[in-house]
């Protein structure tokens, strides 16, 4: 069983009656779902993710203390505490009564400041070009069962949605990347006879690539181990999965060096031409450093598009 389907069970069978019966008052102004770090909250989980930090247990995320004081909070982390200590054949952890960091009782305030560094998700320019994708993936993946005030998932929302000038500004960062480090120097390390060189290059290639594909996508590439999964899942560029694969663990020597070379260019040729589509580039050609400036030079921002192009990689 996926640890995002056992927690909403246990959460259905347990969870529910327990805020109805014990804290009435208090209940619709408690969000209750699964979101944060481990691969569970991504629907990424099975069997060998089960050796560590799984259990039967959801998060009880409160409002500040003008709303669900102390007291208040104290009684539902006891109450949560004393919830069955098995579930579907799976044991809960043995943790104290505030049920650990990734489930149980845990303040709004307290969620969104670990995870993006704002106590209410509003970030700053610098934040948002600052913080890193996968942070903004934890603080937006897994499921709410339920908010009736929307408090909660109002803050995911606003997070989910990155403002369209940084967003362009990370995308343009990464694309000049990937033609440094593909476009050019891949070929260029070979040539001096450094195939380590060419391999780093290789991944610095694959790594600003899968960026970009994310944020063309509007979504968040999670932590490095899970953005395989996360890519095949994407509406657009899912095939890329097996062709950035392929250039991660393959040999840079013979006829692989040219076939890898032209699959670099294959995959800026399907860039270059998304960022067409979005309109955000107007260089008409297949160099990936012009269309780096093109998306840099299209936001409006002056204070923003001054920085350095770098300043959101």
């Amino acid at each position: 069983m996926k640890g995002l389907e056992l927690a909403k069970e246990f959460y259905q069978t347990y969870g529910e009656t327990m805020l109805r019966e014990q804290f009435p008052e208090w209940q619709d102004k408690i969000a209750v779902g699964l979101v944060g770090s481990g691969s569970e909250c991504f629907g990424f989980d099975d069997v060998i993710s089960q050796d560590h930090d799984f259990e039967p247990g959801f998060c009880l995320f409160l409002p500040d203390e003008s709303v669900i004081d102390r007291r208040v909070a104290f009684q539902l982390e006891r109450a949560y505490a004393k919830l069955p200590k098995t579930f579907s054949g799976f044991a809960r952890q043995s943790l104290g009564p505030v049920g650990g960091n990734r489930h149980g009782v845990i303040r709004f305030s307290d969620f969104y400041l670990e995870k993006v560094g704002s106590p209410d998700g509003n970030l700053t320019t610098g934040q948002w070009l600052s913080l890193p994708s996968y942070a903004l993936a934890e603080a937006t993946n897994g499921e709410i069962f339920r908010d009736d005030s929307g408090e909660f998932s109002a803050i995911r929302k606003s997070l989910l949605e990155m403002p369209e000038e940084i967003r362009r500004k990370r995308i343009a960062g990464n694309l000049l990347l990937m033609a440094q480090s593909g476009q050019y120097n891949y070929n260029r390390c070979l040539s001096h006879g450094e195939t380590g060189a060419a391999q780093l290059a290789a991944i610095e290639f694959v790594k600003s690539a899968m960026q970009v594909v994310f944020l063309l996508n509007r979504s968040y590439m999670p932590y490095y181990k899970w953005s395989f999964r996360a890519l095949r899942a994407l509406p657009k560029f899912s095939e890329l999965a097996d062709t950035l694969e392929f250039l991660l663990t393959t040999e840079n020597t013979g006829e692989l060096q040219e076939t890898k070379y032209l699959v670099i260019e294959d995959v800026a040729s399907m860039i270059i031409s998304e960022l067409q589509e979005q309109e955000m580039t107007k260089a008409i050609c297949g160099d990936l450093e012009k269309h780096a400036y093109s998306v840099n030079d299209s936001i409006a921002d002056a204070d923003l598009r001054n920085l350095s192009i770098f300043a959101a990689v």
